[in-house]
């Protein structure tokens, strides 16, 4: 499919103080939209077992500063948030034992390992 091709008028000139401080919000409020337009266009993953454990992986990784947030595109600590992602991590691999096919076990165990390692290195900064 084409995109299609429009054109944007922006506004330069900048008479009053509030005007260009109300323009940089509107414009803001804008790039917010095409953003949440683009997001709900992009179809999403199926949602199984793996694919919500690597969504709570995620989740730790932004916590830990590893990732940006994708809200914000800014990096952020917050190892509280951290530690508790990961040890929901933890209690899904004892409460789901045994129920787990080899495939999503390994990629459990492995995302816990890696998570506690990182999580390990950020505590000791």
């Amino acid at each position: 499919m084409e995109e299609e091709k429009g054109y944007k008028f922006v506004d330069k000139r900048r008479i009053f103080k509030e005007d260009s401080q109300s323009t940089q919000q509107n414009q803001e409020t804008q790039n917010t939209q095409e953003t949440q337009q683009t997001q709900e266009t992009q179809p999403l993953p199926p949602v199984n077992f793996s694919t919500f454990i690597v969504s709570l992986s995620s989740s730790a990784l932004v916590h830990l500063g590893e990732i940006p947030d994708p809200t914000t595109g800014q990096y952020n600590k917050n190892l509280i948030l951290a530690k508790q992602t990961i040890d929901i991590l933890q209690m899904l691999k004892e409460k789901t034992k045994g129920n787990l096919d080899p495939d999503e076990e390994a990629l459990l165990t492995n995302i816990l390992f890696d998570l506690r390692v990182k999580y390990v290195k950020q505590v000791q900064k």
